[in-house]
Protein backbone atom coordinates (compact mmCIF):
# COMPACT_ATOMS: atom_id res chain seq x y z
CA UNK A 1 0.00 0.00 0.00
CA UNK A 2 1.36 3.62 -0.84
CA UNK A 3 1.30 5.44 2.22
CA UNK A 4 0.52 9.40 2.21
CA UNK A 5 2.76 12.04 3.78
CA UNK A 6 1.29 12.64 7.56
CA UNK A 7 3.03 16.32 8.12
CA UNK A 8 -0.34 18.09 6.25
CA UNK A 9 -3.85 18.09 7.52
CA UNK A 10 -4.37 15.64 4.36
CA UNK A 11 -2.73 13.86 1.63
CA UNK A 12 -1.56 14.71 -1.86
CA UNK A 13 -4.52 13.46 -3.79
CA UNK A 14 -3.22 13.09 -7.15
CA UNK A 15 -6.54 13.11 -9.06
CA UNK A 16 -7.42 15.94 -6.93
CA UNK A 17 -3.86 17.77 -6.41
CA UNK A 18 -2.13 17.69 -9.91
CA UNK A 19 -2.12 19.70 -12.89
CA UNK A 20 -4.95 18.41 -15.55
CA UNK A 21 -2.07 19.48 -18.25
CA UNK A 22 1.26 18.63 -19.65
CA UNK A 23 4.81 19.81 -20.06
CA UNK A 24 4.78 19.11 -23.43
CA UNK A 25 7.58 17.27 -25.37
CA UNK A 26 9.92 19.60 -27.86
CA UNK A 27 10.95 15.63 -29.45
CA UNK A 28 9.21 12.76 -30.58
CA UNK A 29 10.46 9.98 -28.71
CA UNK A 30 10.47 6.40 -30.42
CA UNK A 31 10.93 3.29 -28.80
CA UNK A 32 12.12 -0.10 -30.75
CA UNK A 33 12.02 -3.44 -28.67
CA UNK A 34 14.23 -5.24 -30.37
CA UNK A 35 17.31 -3.08 -29.79
CA UNK A 36 16.85 -1.23 -26.56
CA UNK A 37 16.69 1.88 -28.40
CA UNK A 38 15.18 5.22 -28.38
CA UNK A 39 15.31 7.31 -31.75
CA UNK A 40 13.98 11.17 -31.69
CA UNK A 41 12.68 13.78 -33.93
CA UNK A 42 11.09 17.10 -33.41
CA UNK A 43 7.47 17.56 -32.94
CA UNK A 44 5.39 18.68 -35.92
CA UNK A 45 3.75 20.93 -35.28
CA UNK A 46 5.90 22.13 -32.98
CA UNK A 47 4.59 21.85 -28.83
CA UNK A 48 4.06 24.92 -27.12
CA UNK A 49 3.96 24.37 -23.55
CA UNK A 50 7.44 22.85 -23.07
CA UNK A 51 10.79 22.71 -20.71
CA UNK A 52 8.36 23.45 -17.62
CA UNK A 53 8.61 20.22 -15.64
CA UNK A 54 10.12 22.18 -12.69
CA UNK A 55 7.52 24.88 -12.64
CA UNK A 56 4.89 22.58 -12.83
CA UNK A 57 6.43 20.24 -9.56
CA UNK A 58 6.96 23.43 -8.12
CA UNK A 59 3.85 25.09 -8.70
CA UNK A 60 1.93 21.87 -7.63
CA UNK A 61 3.40 21.87 -4.62
CA UNK A 62 2.78 25.42 -3.58
CA UNK A 63 -1.12 24.95 -4.60
CA UNK A 64 -0.81 22.04 -2.09
CA UNK A 65 1.24 23.62 0.86
CA UNK A 66 -1.03 27.25 0.62
CA UNK A 67 -4.00 27.41 -1.46
CA UNK A 68 -7.60 25.81 -0.09
CA UNK A 69 -10.33 24.59 -3.01
CA UNK A 70 -13.98 25.69 -2.07
CA UNK A 71 -16.12 24.26 -4.96
CA UNK A 72 -19.47 24.94 -2.85
CA UNK A 73 -18.28 28.64 -3.37
CA UNK A 74 -19.37 30.81 -6.85
CA UNK A 75 -16.85 31.42 -8.55
CA UNK A 76 -15.13 34.35 -9.27
CA UNK A 77 -14.23 36.23 -12.89
CA UNK A 78 -10.80 35.62 -14.37
CA UNK A 79 -8.91 38.67 -13.27
CA UNK A 80 -9.56 37.84 -9.40
CA UNK A 81 -8.34 34.03 -10.01
CA UNK A 82 -5.22 35.44 -12.01
CA UNK A 83 -4.44 37.46 -8.80
CA UNK A 84 -4.68 34.41 -6.74
CA UNK A 85 -2.31 32.25 -8.73
CA UNK A 86 -0.02 34.96 -8.29
CA UNK A 87 -0.80 35.02 -4.77
CA UNK A 88 0.22 31.42 -4.13
CA UNK A 89 3.47 31.16 -6.47
CA UNK A 90 5.12 34.29 -5.18
CA UNK A 91 5.20 31.78 -1.41
CA UNK A 92 7.41 29.62 -0.76
CA UNK A 93 7.96 25.97 -1.85
CA UNK A 94 9.42 25.03 0.98
CA UNK A 95 7.18 25.45 4.10
CA UNK A 96 3.28 25.04 4.19
CA UNK A 97 0.98 27.62 5.44
CA UNK A 98 -1.38 27.03 8.23
CA UNK A 99 -4.49 26.17 7.51
CA UNK A 100 -5.73 29.69 8.80
CA UNK A 101 -3.81 31.50 5.71
CA UNK A 102 -4.09 29.75 2.77
CA UNK A 103 -5.57 31.01 -0.31
CA UNK A 104 -9.01 30.40 -1.18
CA UNK A 105 -10.24 29.31 -4.39
CA UNK A 106 -14.01 29.48 -4.69
CA UNK A 107 -15.54 27.12 -7.07
CA UNK A 108 -13.66 24.42 -7.85
CA UNK A 109 -12.22 21.34 -6.25
CA UNK A 110 -9.14 20.81 -6.72
CA UNK A 111 -5.93 21.77 -8.84
CA UNK A 112 -6.90 19.60 -11.49
CA UNK A 113 -10.59 21.11 -11.88
CA UNK A 114 -9.35 24.38 -11.77
CA UNK A 115 -6.44 24.29 -14.30
CA UNK A 116 -8.35 22.68 -16.80
CA UNK A 117 -11.27 24.66 -16.51
CA UNK A 118 -8.68 28.05 -16.24
CA UNK A 119 -5.70 26.43 -18.63
CA UNK A 120 -4.41 29.71 -19.96
CA UNK A 121 -4.91 31.59 -17.40
CA UNK A 122 -2.97 28.90 -14.78
CA UNK A 123 -0.06 28.35 -17.80
CA UNK A 124 0.68 32.00 -17.87
CA UNK A 125 1.06 32.75 -14.17
CA UNK A 126 2.76 29.86 -13.06
CA UNK A 127 6.02 30.77 -14.80
CA UNK A 128 8.47 30.42 -17.66
CA UNK A 129 10.88 28.11 -18.69
CA UNK A 130 13.36 29.52 -17.76
CA UNK A 131 12.25 28.90 -14.47
CA UNK A 132 13.01 25.06 -14.78
CA UNK A 133 16.74 25.91 -15.65
CA UNK A 134 17.32 28.55 -12.89
CA UNK A 135 17.43 26.67 -9.80
CA UNK A 136 20.25 27.12 -7.08
CA UNK A 137 20.65 23.01 -6.63
CA UNK A 138 21.02 22.42 -10.53
CA UNK A 139 24.80 22.34 -9.91
CA UNK A 140 24.74 19.29 -7.79
CA UNK A 141 24.18 17.37 -11.16
CA UNK A 142 27.55 18.32 -12.17
CA UNK A 143 29.70 16.24 -9.35
CA UNK A 144 30.08 12.68 -9.30
CA UNK A 145 27.00 11.19 -7.81
CA UNK A 146 27.74 8.02 -5.77
CA UNK A 147 25.96 4.87 -4.42
CA UNK A 148 26.08 5.96 -1.08
CA UNK A 149 24.63 9.65 -2.22
CA UNK A 150 21.95 7.69 -3.54
CA UNK A 151 21.45 5.41 -0.42
CA UNK A 152 21.66 8.00 1.69
CA UNK A 153 19.22 9.96 -0.27
CA UNK A 154 16.66 6.66 -0.21
CA UNK A 155 16.57 7.36 3.46
CA UNK A 156 15.94 11.43 3.39
CA UNK A 157 13.44 10.67 1.29
CA UNK A 158 11.26 8.98 3.63
CA UNK A 159 12.07 11.83 6.11
CA UNK A 160 10.93 13.99 3.72
CA UNK A 161 7.70 12.65 3.32
CA UNK A 162 7.50 13.60 7.34
CA UNK A 163 8.90 17.08 7.01
CA UNK A 164 7.77 18.25 3.85
CA UNK A 165 4.77 15.76 2.78
CA UNK A 166 5.26 15.90 -0.91
CA UNK A 167 9.78 15.90 -1.74
CA UNK A 168 10.69 17.24 -5.35
CA UNK A 169 13.17 15.08 -7.07
CA UNK A 170 15.48 16.37 -9.99
CA UNK A 171 16.27 13.31 -12.50
CA UNK A 172 19.70 12.99 -14.09
CA UNK A 173 22.49 11.26 -15.82
CA UNK A 174 25.26 13.77 -16.63
CA UNK A 175 27.31 13.97 -18.50
CA UNK A 176 24.60 11.93 -20.62
CA UNK A 177 21.48 14.35 -21.05
CA UNK A 178 19.13 11.22 -22.18
CA UNK A 179 16.89 13.03 -18.91
CA UNK A 180 16.74 16.11 -16.90
CA UNK A 181 13.64 15.68 -14.99
CA UNK A 182 11.98 17.05 -12.17
CA UNK A 183 8.76 15.04 -10.21
CA UNK A 184 7.02 15.17 -7.12
CA UNK A 185 6.45 12.16 -5.05
CA UNK A 186 3.77 11.87 -2.84
CA UNK A 187 3.69 8.39 -1.05
CA UNK A 188 5.99 5.11 -0.98
CA UNK A 189 5.60 1.47 -0.01
CA UNK A 190 9.27 -0.63 0.58
CA UNK A 191 9.59 -3.99 0.63
CA UNK A 192 13.17 -6.01 1.68
CA UNK A 193 14.56 -5.12 -1.83
CA UNK A 194 12.99 -1.66 -2.81
CA UNK A 195 11.35 1.19 -2.01
CA UNK A 196 9.03 2.21 -4.93
CA UNK A 197 7.68 5.93 -4.78
CA UNK A 198 4.56 6.95 -5.97
CA UNK A 199 5.74 10.09 -8.24
CA UNK A 200 3.21 13.13 -10.24
CA UNK A 201 5.43 13.35 -13.46
CA UNK A 202 4.21 16.51 -15.22
CA UNK A 203 5.10 15.17 -18.46
CA UNK A 204 2.18 12.30 -17.96
CA UNK A 205 -0.45 13.90 -16.01
CA UNK A 206 -3.40 11.28 -16.77
CA UNK A 207 -1.64 8.55 -13.83
CA UNK A 208 0.58 8.71 -11.35
CA UNK A 209 3.98 6.70 -12.16
CA UNK A 210 6.74 5.26 -10.13
CA UNK A 211 10.14 6.01 -9.05
CA UNK A 212 11.82 2.76 -7.83
CA UNK A 213 14.58 2.43 -5.37
CA UNK A 214 16.81 -0.97 -5.36
CA UNK A 215 18.36 -1.43 -1.92
CA UNK A 216 20.44 -3.81 -3.16
CA UNK A 217 22.47 -1.48 -6.22
CA UNK A 218 21.78 1.02 -4.42
CA UNK A 219 20.36 2.41 -7.53
CA UNK A 220 16.87 4.44 -8.64
CA UNK A 221 15.23 2.71 -11.62
CA UNK A 222 12.51 4.88 -13.75
CA UNK A 223 10.23 2.66 -15.91
CA UNK A 224 10.36 2.81 -19.57
CA UNK A 225 7.60 5.24 -20.75
CA UNK A 226 6.87 7.59 -23.45
CA UNK A 227 9.84 9.49 -23.69
CA UNK A 228 12.27 7.58 -21.77
CA UNK A 229 13.51 3.76 -22.31
CA UNK A 230 13.40 3.16 -19.06
CA UNK A 231 16.30 2.31 -16.83
CA UNK A 232 18.70 3.74 -14.22
CA UNK A 233 18.72 7.48 -13.31
CA UNK A 234 20.58 9.81 -10.45
CA UNK A 235 18.01 11.32 -8.09
CA UNK A 236 18.96 14.57 -6.56
CA UNK A 237 15.71 16.16 -3.71
CA UNK A 238 15.36 19.61 -4.68
CA UNK A 239 13.22 22.38 -2.74
CA UNK A 240 15.17 21.50 0.52
CA UNK A 241 16.12 23.70 2.98
CA UNK A 242 19.39 22.02 2.72
CA UNK A 243 20.69 21.14 -0.58
CA UNK A 244 22.26 17.55 -0.58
Amino acid sequence: MILPSAATARHFDFERDAFSFANELVWEYRFDPATGSMTTLKNDPPARYTHRCFVLVRSARQFFYHARFEASQPPLAADAYRKLVRQVVGRSPRQASPESDRIVFPGYGGLRAFSQAQEALVKAECGGAWQSYALRSHWRMVFPISRRHQQNLSGQLLESFGERAVPIVHLVRFPQLTINHGMLLFGHEETGTEMRFAAYDPNQPGQPTQLIYDRAERTFQLPRNHYWAGGRVDVIEVYRDRIY
